[in-house]
C-alpha cells in the first residue's frame, strides 16, 4: 500500500513541474523563415508567441532596424514603409505583418517583438523572416529550330506560382513552368506575369528580336517637378534607327498624343537614340498623368511595341494630422501615390522654413495654434 501511495505522489509532483515550466516559456515561432516574392505585390508574415502566464502583453510590433540596445524602430512608424504596413492580432497570441506595394529595397530580415506589463518583460524573436523582393525579366534563348522564353527572377518564388505567358497581350500559356517555347518566326511581342505582376516584354523576329525595356513601369512624382522617362532597346543587326517618337497612349476614343521635342516648351529628348532614349518633361502638371510609350523607325521598318509603357502619376502634397502622445500631434506630408524617389521634405511653420532636418513626418505640440505646410524636393 505504501509503495502505491508513493508512486502516485511522485507522478503528481512531476506533472506539476511540467505545467509551471510551460507557463514560463518566452518564444516566437514564425510560420515561414524565408519568402521570395515580386516587386509591386503584397506579402504577409505571421508568427505565434508565448510568455509567462502572469504577464500581460501591452505592445507588439515588427522591426528591421535597431539603433541601440533598447531602441527598436516599429515598422509601422518607419517612413520608408509609410502607408504600406498593417498589423493583425488574433486571440491565440498570433500576429501578422502585411506589407503592400513591395519594393526591392524592402528585402530584409523582419523580426517580431513584444513587451509586457512586467519589469523586464520584453522579447524579440530571432532570427526572423528573410524577405527577398525581385522583379520579372524575360530571358531569350534561341537555336536554329526554336526560341525559348524564360520568366526569370533573382530568387525562387515562394508558393509554386503559376506563370502566365502573353503574346500580343493575349494569354498563350498558363503553367507552373517559367519557360515558354515556340517553333516559328514572328515579330509578335511576349511577356510573362505572376499574380498580376508583369515583366517587360520582348519581341522576337526569327533569331533576332526587337526588345524594349522601360526603366520604370510606374513613376509617381510631384506637381511642378521634372521627370525623366527612359528606356533601352535592341533590334536585329542590319537595322539603323532613323527616328524615335514618344507619345501618350490615347484614352477611350482619343488618338495618341505625340510628344515632339519642344512640345509646349516642356519636352526634351535625350539619349543616343540608337539604343536608348529619355523623355524629359519639366514643370509637371497633374494632367500630365498618363501612360508614356515609345516607337521608332529603322531604315527597314517601323516598330511600335505592344507592351505596356511607363505610367506617370503627378501628385500634389497635403498635410495629414494624426493625434500622437498627450499634447502632441504627428504631421505627415502625404501624396496620392508612393513617390518613386525618396524626396527631401521641408516643413514651414507660420510661413517660416524650419531649419532642423525633417522627414515625411513631423511632431508638433498640439497646445499651440500654429500653421504648418510642407514641400518636397
Amino acid at each position: 500500500m505504501s509503495l502505491r501511495t508513493a508512486g502516485s505522489v511522485l507522478v503528481v509532483f512531476l506533472w506539476s513541474v511540467a505545467v509551471v515550466l510551460s507557463q514560463n516559456v518566452w518564444s516566437v515561432t514564425y510560420t515561414t523563415r524565408s519568402i521570395c516574392t515580386l516587386k509591386g505585390s503584397t506579402v504577409e508574415m505571421s508568427c505565434s508567441y508565448t510568455y509567462p502566464s502572469w504577464h500581460k502583453v501591452t505592445t507588439t510590433f515588427w522591426f528591421i532596424k535597431k539603433f541601440d540596445v533598447e531602441i527598436y524602430v516599429n515598422l509601422r512608424n518607419d517612413s520608408d514603409y509609410n502607408g504600406r504596413v498593417t498589423y493583425h492580432n488574433d486571440k491565440t497570441n498570433g500576429h501578422t505583418l502585411r506589407i503592400t506595394d513591395l519594393r526591392e529595397s524592402d528585402s530584409a530580415t523582419y523580426k517580431f517583438r513584444f513587451i509586457t506589463d512586467q519589469t523586464g518583460g520584453k522579447y524579440s524573436g530571432y532570427p526572423g523572416v528573410t524577405l527577398s523582393v525581385t522583379d520579372l525579366q524575360v530571358k531569350v534563348t534561341t537555336t536554329l529550330l526554336s526560341t525559348t522564353l524564360t520568366c526569370s527572377t533573382t530568387c525562387t518564388l515562394t508558393g509554386n506560382p503559376t506563370y502566365i505567358w502573353y503574346r500580343n497581350s493575349k494569354i498563350v500559356q498558363e503553367a507552373s513552368s517559367p519557360s515558354y517555347s515556340f517553333y516559328f518566326q514572328t515579330e509578335d511581342s511576349f511577356y510573362c506575369a505572376v499574380k498580376g505582376i508583369k515583366s517587360p516584354a520582348v519581341s522576337v523576329e526569327g533569331h533576332s528580336y526587337f526588345h524594349v525595356t522601360y526603366t520604370y513601369q510606374r513613376i509617381c512624382t510631384l506637381n511642378g517637378s521634372s521627370v525623366d522617362i527612359s528606356c533601352s532597346y535592341t533590334y536585329p543587326s542590319g537595322h539603323t534607327v532613323s527616328e524615335t517618337i514618344w507619345y501618350t497612349k490615347g484614352k477611350l476614343n482619343e488618338a495618341p498624343q505625340i510628344l515632339s521635342p519642344g512640345y509646349g516648351g516642356r519636352v526634351e529628348y535625350l539619349g543616343n537614340m540608337q539604343s536608348d532614349s529619355i523623355l524629359r518633361i519639366t514643370d509637371l502638371r497633374e494632367e500630365d498623368s498618363a501612360e508614356y510609350k515609345i516607337r521608332f523607325r529603322t531604315d527597314k521598318t517601323t516598330w511600335e511595341p505592344t507592351i505596356p509603357g511607363t505610367t506617370l502619376t503627378v501628385t500634389g502634397l497635403q498635410v495629414k494630422v494624426t493625434p500622437a502622445a498627450e499634447g502632441q500631434k504627428t504631421l505627415t506630408c502625404i501624396t496620392t501615390c508612393t513617390l518613386t524617389d525618396n524626396p527631401t521634405y521641408i516643413w514651414y511653420k507660420n510661413g517660416q522654413r524650419l531649419d532642423e532636418p525633417t522627414s515625411q513626418q513631423y511632431s508638433v505640440n498640439s497646445y499651440y495654434s500654429d500653421s504648418y505646410s510642407c514641400i518636397g524636393t
